[in-house]
């Protein structure tokens, strides 16, 4: 399946090159072929599959960023990088992963020693955990949120509505962002609070997509949760949340140039084998120059990607805006790109549901819209350049 040249190494050690192909070789063991990916995700209706998840895990590899001492393997944004990639381009139902590394960071940076050992531990073990910022009417406006969290008889009680939540029906528990108070700025008065999924005055419900079940609508009515559940200091939510952009962009950028690479390989194989005139059509020069095109975008692309990932590692407190937008908008625009490049070029097959591309064309369409749109994305961008 591979069709990265085995001397693109993108300046990874040799450790990083051996984790990358232990990657591949267990994608192609579990889902190397479309029954086995059927089966994993009842048709892809389900995108996250825990058994597999729990596999990864017992590897070591959910982890392979997180600190040592709560069960992680110590490394970095790279070796990150790798995995969402090639889990991405192994098409391993693992939906609950990305999200789960988010809530990680903001641990890893905000919470209490006794918080990290039970959250940065559960997820190294397996466990998903989710975070909820959107709102009906606080979307790329995230400072315009309503959902309340008021302070009463020690705990925290929240009442509110979030909206296009990730991986919530099969999290532990959900990051809530919500507004303590309400006499400074938007940006001011945000607290962060963890909600178990079973607590009560907490309702999930999913909302129907063209790509299976993945986000959900969140109804908070008096959830009261200890005051322990505090993440950071009350009223420092914001500053937070900004803390943790770089991950989060670098989290969809590494996963959709993964999907790009993917429907790029898939169409190559197509292109090599279908035959029109007596010969195979990528013969032809209009899809040898647009598959030559394609490669060069995603070799360009990784380049930037894992660019980005090495200036996180080396610092991890410095803020990359500029970065960290540019990797996500270039690899969620690409992975668009990839997929309906893809569909043109295998015609008919590739809008038949026998072939995987019109799938890759469903999930990269939305790519460009989680974590910020990429509107949003050029608009940080340009603000970098005093604009």
């Amino acid at each position: 399946m591979s069709t990265i040249n085995a001397t693109s190494t993108n300046g990874l050690t040799d450790e990083q090159l051996d984790f990358r192909e232990a990657i591949r070789d267990l994608a192609e063991r579990e889902a190397g072929t479309a029954e086995q990916r059927e089966k994993l995700t009842d048709n892809y209706a389900e995108l996250h599959n825990q058994e597999i998840y729990e596999k990864l895990a017992k590897l070591g590899w959910l982890g392979v960023s997180i600190d040592e001492e709560y069960g992680g393997a110590g490394q970095g944004m790279v070796d990150a990088c790798i995995f969402l990639e090639e889990t991405a381009r192994g098409q391993l139902p693992i939906a609950g992963y990305g999200v789960s590394l988010i809530v990680a960071g903001a641990y890893e940076r905000f919470g209490t020693e006794e918080q990290k050992q039970e959250m940065l531990r559960g997820i190294c073990d397996g466990r998903v955990e989710a975070i909820a910022m959107s709102e009906p009417e606080a979307g790329s406006d995230v400072g315009n949120l309503k959902c309340k969290v008021e302070r009463q008889n020690g705990s925290y009680v929240l009442n509110g509505q979030k909206t296009w939540i990730s991986a919530a029906h099969i999290a532990d528990h959900i990051l809530v962002i919500g507004r303590s108070d309400a006499s400074g700025s938007k940006h001011e008065g945000l607290t962060m609070v963890s909600v178990p999924t079973d607590a009560d005055g907490v309702e999930i419900n999913g909302i129907q997509t063209m790509g299976g079940k993945e986000v959900n609508d969140v109804f908070l009515t008096d959830c009261a949760v200890p005051a322990d559940r505090l993440l950071g200091t009350e009223g420092g939510g914001w500053m937070q949340l900004m803390a943790g952009l770089n991950v989060e962009r670098l989290i969809l950028a590494a996963a959709a140039l993964g999907l790009a690479q993917r429907a790029f390989d898939d169409v190559l194989a197509y292109v090599k084998e279908r035959k029109q005139f007596g010969r195979p059509i990528g013969t032809f020069q209009t899809l040898k120059h647009r598959i030559a095109d394609l490669a060069t975008e995603l070799e360009c692309t990784r380049l930037l990607v894992y660019d980005v990932a090495r200036k996180v590692d080396a610092d991890p407190s410095q803020m990359l805006p500029r970065e960290a937008s540019m990797a996500k908008l270039k690899a969620t625009e690409l992975v668009k790109r990839c997929s309906l490049e893809g569909m043109q070029m295998m015609g008919g097959y590739g809008y038949a549901s026998e072939y995987d591309m019109e799938r890759h064309v469903r999930t990269s369409l939305v790519m460009s819209i989680y974590g910020g749109t990429n509107e949003i994305q050029r608009e940080i961008v340009a603000k970098t350049y005093g604009l």
